[in-house]
C-alpha cells in the first residue's frame, strides 16, 4: 500500500491500533508520541508504549514538546502523509490536523456524542451505562465533535471494570482504524454528522485526578460499586480506612452489594471488619458492600483475606 500514514498516540490502547496498521501492510512512514517522561524512584526517562513499539519496528518517532513548533511542522510536513490518524494522544492544532490531503481522523473509545474527554471508558461504567463502544471521526476545531466514520458498540458486563472493557475496545478499536483508513483510501468513507443532543443528555468523560476518586459512601450500593469498577484497576477508587493501627488512605479494586440494609442509625461509610471470618463491609446510603481486593500503602493488591491476614500476622 503506497499510501502514506503518520501515526499519533502514547499509551498502549493506541499500540494495538499501530500493530494492526502494520501487520495489514499499511504505510506507517513516521510515529508522533509524548516526550519521555521521569518515572520511578531514580527518575530515569521512560519510553511511551507507542514509542517503545515504534522503535522495535524501526520507525521514525517524533517527540515533540509544542505541536506548533516550526521545527516539528516542518518535519511533519516532510513526510507528505495522505493520512494521519490519532489514537488516544494531544489535542491537535488545525496546522497539524489540515496537514495530509485525506486529513486527520481520530478513534476515540466511545459512542461519540457521548462521553466526550479524556477518559471514556472510566465515565461509562462509572455512570452505570449497559453499553459502549468505538467511533472513528475526522478531526475539527472544537475537540471530540466532528463526522462520524465508523461506530462500533458492545456490551459492558455488569462486574467488568475498566481494565476489561478497555482491553476489548483495544482490539475492536484496532480494526476499526484498518477499516476507516481502507475506506478513506478507497473513497467508500461515508462521513456524518455526530447527533444533535441537548446538554442534558450529554455525558462527559474529563479526566479523572485523586480526588475525582474518593469514594462517596451517601451513594447507593450500586452506584459504589460501579465507581470502584470504573476506577479498577487505575488509577484506584479510594478511602479512608482504620484497617490496621490507624487510620490510612485504602484502594478498593474489587467489591460486591449485598442484601444487608444500612440501618438508619448507622451512618454511610461505617466500616465493619471481621478479621476472623475475614471480611469487610462498608455501610452505603442503602446496602453494605463487601470488599473483595483492595491495596493498603505501600503493598500490593490483595484480597481482602490476604489483607486481614497479613495484619494479624
Amino acid at each position: 500500500m503506497n499510501n502514506r500514514i503518520i501515526f499519533l498516540g502514547t499509551p498502549e490502547f493506541a499500540v494495538e491500533s499501530l500493530r494492526a496498521l502494520v501487520a495489514g501492510g499499511y504505510n506507517v512512514v513516521a510515529v508522533v508520541t509524548m516526550p519521555d517522561k521521569p518515572a520511578g524512584r531514580g527518575h530515569k526517562l521512560q519510553f511511551s508504549p507507542v514509542k517503545e513499539f515504534a522503535l522495535s519496528l524501526g520507525l521514525p518517532v517524533m517527540q515533540p514538546e509544542r505541536l506548533k513548533d516550526e521545527a516539528f511542522i516542518e518535519e511533519l510536513r516532510s513526510y507528505n502523509a495522505d493520512l494521519q490518524i490519532v489514537v488516544a494522544f494531544r489535542m491537535l492544532p488545525e496546522v497539524v490536523w489540515a496537514m495530509p490531503r485525506l486529513g486527520t481522523f481520530n478513534l476515540h473509545a466511545s459512542l461519540l456524542p457521548q462521553y466526550r474527554g479524556a477518559a471514556p471508558i472510566n465515565w461509562a461504567i462509572i455512570n452505570g451505562e449497559k453499553q459502549t463502544g468505538c467511533t472513528t471521526f475526522l478531526l475539527k476545531h472544537e475537540i471530540d465533535t466532528g463526522d462520524m466514520l465508523l461506530q462500533r458498540t458492545i456490551n459492558i458486563g455488569e462486574d467488568e471494570d475498566a481494565g476489561a472493557v478497555h482491553d476489548r475496545l483495544m482490539t475492536m478499536g484496532a480494526d476499526m482504524v484498518c477499516q476507516t483508513a481502507e475506506m478513506l483510501f478507497n473513497g467508500s468513507a461515508k462521513p456524518v454528522p455526530q447527533p444533535m443532543l441537548s446538554s442534558e443528555q450529554i455525558h462527559a468523560a474529563p479526566k479523572i485526578f485523586k480526588e475525582t476518586c474518593q469514594i462517596d459512601f451517601t451513594k447507593t450500593a450500586r452506584e459504589v460499586c460501579n465507581f470502584v469498577r470504573g476506577l479498577s484497576p487505575y488509577p484506584g477508587a479510594w478511602c479512608t480506612m482504620e484497617i490496621g493501627i490507624e487510620p490510612e488512605t485504602v484502594k478498593l479494586f474489587k467489591v460486591r452489594s449485598t442484601t444487608i440494609s444500612r440501618a438508619n442509625t448507622i451512618p454511610p461509610g461505617d466500616i465493619a471488619i471481621q478479621y476472623s471470618d475475614k471480611y469487610i463491609l462498608i455501610a452505603c446510603h442503602d446496602y453494605y458492600i463487601q470488599v473483595l481486593e483492595l491495596q493498603r500503602p505501600n503493598k500490593r493488591r490483595m484480597t481482602t483475606k490476604e489483607a486481614l491476614n497479613g495484619i494479624q500476622n
